[in-house]
């Protein structure tokens, strides 16, 4: 059990964020030791053939499994709240070489010939790093990223709603099985991570992860850098599912078989353009068709830092009960 203290700094300054660079890393996990993630095997079944196709060995070797630590240069604590994958990187090249090399001295077992080239001339390796990430990321997330970032987004808007109403104590216990707070104390239940710690008014980074996997993972007892929870988002086991269930042919023919399947597909809240790829329309007949809906008050919207989401309304739910699938 590793126990952190938090002074009134540190709670005061708790804050969430969205990692895509981290989803990438611990997505390799998945990867690497299948039968310990069976929520994801659908989404594996589907990357595979396009990782096939890549090298990202050097990637892999970052990420040994089982994983008893992760190079903190690999994912370095995100910088705003919703950071994109190409701002990740660009920090990530721009590590200092001695951190590189302490990070890779921290890897268990001898190291491969592509870590000792990153370790003798980290600029260049980190350079080819991030363009692997970039290839990887592009054929095992990217066309799964609006829905990740979407389930991610309403983790957090839902943890700022618990810690509106329950305050920080209500936020920090909900957060994870593993995670506690009592008496100015933080109890993680770590599988590598014991004793105690303090933050010293560094403050609290929360971040919700997709392939975080049973268990959290910290940098709780790293000095002087930003300190991170990386946590579980609810619903992940649902994440890669597609109901089966044909929009209403009642519904259809009042709304138009379009506007019934958006309705039906609004079971999330999502974006224009995750409903145009899911749906197989382009954007533009997605947006004119959610429009009408908006203005007949079965849809609505929200706008989640640049990204607007539509989401069904009480009408369409009551609507969507009372015809049912025929």
């Amino acid at each position: 059990m590793l126990s952190v203290a938090l002074g009134a700094h540190d709670l005061a300054d708790i804050r969430f964020a969205v990692s895509p660079l981290w989803e990438a890393v611990a997505s390799l996990r998945v990867v690497k030791n299948p039968e310990f993630f069976p929520a994801h095997q659908p989404w594996l079944r589907q990357v595979r053939p396009r990782l096939s196709t890549l090298d990202w060995r050097i990637f892999a070797d970052l990420v040994p499994v089982p994983t008893t630590v992760i190079p903190s240069f690999v994912c370095a604590p995100p910088v705003t709240s919703q950071p994109t994958l190409e701002l990740e990187l660009a920090a990530l090249v721009a590590t200092p070489p001695e951190a590189v090399r302490a990070g890779l001295d921290e890897l268990p077992g001898p190291r491969p010939a592509r870590l000792a080239a990153l370790y003798d001339d980290p600029a260049a390796g980190l350079a080819r790093l991030a363009d692997v990430i970039a290839g990887y990321a592009d054929a095992a997330l990217a066309p799964y990223w609006p829905r990740m970032r979407t389930l991610l987004e309403r983790e957090v808007l839902v943890g700022a709603g618990v810690m509106a109403a329950q305050g920080v104590r209500g936020l920090l216990n909900r957060i994870d099985p593993h995670v506690s707070w009592a008496d100015g104390v933080l109890r993680v239940d770590h599988l590598t991570r014991a004793g105690a710690t303090d933050l010293a008014g560094r403050g609290l980074l929360l971040v919700p992860s997709v392939f975080a996997g049973s268990r959290v993972w910290s940098n709780l007892t790293e000095p002087a850098t930003q300190p991170v929870l990386r946590y579980a988002a609810r619903g992940v086991g649902t994440l890669w599912e597609r109901s089966t269930v044909p929009a209403s042919e009642a519904l259809a023919r009042v709304l138009g078989r379009t506007r019934a399947i958006l309705l039906h597909e609004l079971a999330v809240p999502a974006a224009t353009t995750e409903l145009a790829q899911r749906c197989g329309l382009s954007p533009g007949t997605v947006s004119h068709h959610l429009t009408v809906l908006r203005d007949a008050g079965l849809v609505g919207t929200h706008r989640v830092g640049r990204f607007l989401r539509y989401a069904r309304t009480s009408s369409a739910e009551a609507l969507l009960a009372g015809a049912g699938p025929v």
